[in-house]
């Protein structure tokens, strides 16, 4: 399945099928989130919190492209991501787009 953050495809005719979306609430064990506030004394990346986010994003997107998928989809336009912070270490993850049929 093509996934792709542009709204049209160069040359490609499709009928748009509607949104689809995946979501997660990703969250760090309590001993990877302790070490990762004790990297904000000395600054730089926290890889623990990169690392969740990667793999929510990961998570999000494969949910979307199943929800694709159930309407025989062939591929999802318009991706977008967008994320908030649900509790302290704890991250909600949402990929969204639109599902559209080629013809």
């Amino acid at each position: 399945m093509k996934l792709l953050s542009i709204e049209h495809i160069p040359g490609q005719d499709f009928e748009a099928l509607g949104m689809v979306k995946g979501a997660v609430v990703q969250t760090k064990n309590f001993g990877k989130d302790f070490m990762a506030g004790m990297k904000t004394l000395v600054g730089g990346e926290i890889v623990a919190y990169t690392e969740m986010l990667n793999e929510a994003r990961q998570i999000a997107v494969k949910r979307m492209v199943d929800e694709a998928k159930e309407m025989d989809a062939d591929a999802v336009i318009g991706i977008r991501y967008g994320s908030a912070q649900m509790m302290s270490g704890a991250a909600e993850v949402i990929a969204y787009g639109t599902a559209v049929k080629f013809k």
